[in-house]
């Protein structure tokens, strides 16, 4: 076989010669993602809260798919209901899944800036009854709940949110989230309402109520780890407050106790935003997130409450106890039903921040 030269700057060259040359001359040429694209690992970006829950979604539910899959997860904090509906808007998406609350998702899913769960490649053998919630899949929960300190009610505390809301019964300083939905949720249980009637709102019912404490209430929390700090440090007698941080105490050998009694119930599900370009891939990190050796895992660091029942499989029985969705402590919570409560919560919170103000 007679051998190619090729004349090049002056100098004969070999045609496999010419070819490196022409191949190497092509990677300066082109832009880099032309070229590595090939080898590129497929990436989904995940929104989260950041802090101590990335910290544990990253150990117990991103590195297992990402090991699994071969997928890189890329995350964006902290959550936002205001990007999740600006990127479908734009079609600029700076995450494709995210966890969104109970009444979040409500909103999210009248807006359409969620994809439609119906349509989506989940193993439906692998859910559960409700698993599938306004076109978001359950994740986990958190709970609203009465705690108190033990040195300031040697023999007992408020067991229900009547007793929270007698300060004659139970006198003391109190503290609640500054959070319209919850609040407003919480006055009207303390003032008789069932919990199956809570939705729509009876406001001025609930405000009626919050009067009898209003002078009672010497801060509204606004953070997480401030509220603990509160109920630590005995600011507060008693707060309405979420698990995580009577647990942790608890844990700590503080003297505080906690009540599950009509703690009310906050669900977080998994969606995706619409549109995106790696939905399907989206969907597949869902069903990976609720597998209940996974999410046990996360819930447990968290101290949170998987909604897979089956996670309860891989969860011991003491520490189940303090979580809000075990077997034991769902027949005690108050789970909301903001489906109809959607069309009242914007103007509850303006009506509640007045309130707050006078």
């Amino acid at each position: 076989m007679t051998k190619t030269i090729i004349k090049a700057k002056g100098k004969s060259i070999s045609r496999r010669s010419a070819l490196q040359l022409a191949g190497a001359t092509a990677a300066l040429t082109f832009p880099a993602p032309f070229i590595n694209r090939a080898y590129a690992r497929e990436v989904l970006y995940v929104n989260t809260w950041g802090g101590p829950w990335e910290e544990a979604a990253q150990k117990h539910l991103f590195e297992p798919f990402m090991k699994e899959t071969g997928v890189e997860i890329k995350t964006v904090s902290p959550v936002s209901f205001a990007k999740l509906a600006a990127q479908v808007k734009t079609g600029v998406y700076e995450f494709d899944v995210t966890t969104l609350g109970d009444s979040d998702i409500v909103r999210a899913n009248e807006a359409g800036i969620i994809e439609d769960a119906s349509k989506a490649p989940l193993d439906q053998s692998k859910l559960w009854p409700g698993a599938v919630f306004q076109n978001g899949v359950g994740s986990h929960a958190f709970a609203t709940l009465i705690s108190y300190r033990k040195d300031k009610f040697p023999n007992g505390g408020p067991q229900t949110w009547a007793d929270f809301f007698n300060p004659q019964k139970f006198p003391g300083t109190r503290c609640l989230q500054r959070h319209a939905g919850r609040v407003l949720a919480i006055a009207l249980l303390a003032d008789g309402v069932a919990p199956d009637k809570l939705y729509p709102m009876d406001l001025d019912r609930a405000f009626k109520a919050l009067e009898r404490i209003k002078p009672h209430l010497r801060v509204w929390w606004t953070q997480g780890p401030q509220s603990g700090q509160l109920l630590r440090d005995g600011e507060v007698d008693m707060i309405g407050i979420w698990q995580t941080y009577p647990v942790r105490l608890i844990r700590e050998k503080q003297p505080v106790e906690m009540i599950w009694n009509q703690a009310l119930l906050d669900r977080a599900y998994w969606v995706v935003s619409k549109g995106s370009p790696r939905a399907e891939l989206a969907w597949k990190f869902v069903q990976s997130a609720i597998r209940p050796e996974r999410i046990s895992k996360f819930a447990l660091e968290n101290v949170y409450g998987p909604l897979n029942p089956k996670a309860f499989d891989f969860v011991s029985a003491e520490d189940a106890k303090l979580m809000p969705t075990s077997p034991d402590n769902i027949k005690k919570v108050v789970i909301q039903d903001t489906t109809k409560a959607s069309d009242q919560l914007q103007e509850a919170s303006k009506q509640f921040e007045r309130w707050i103000s006078r």
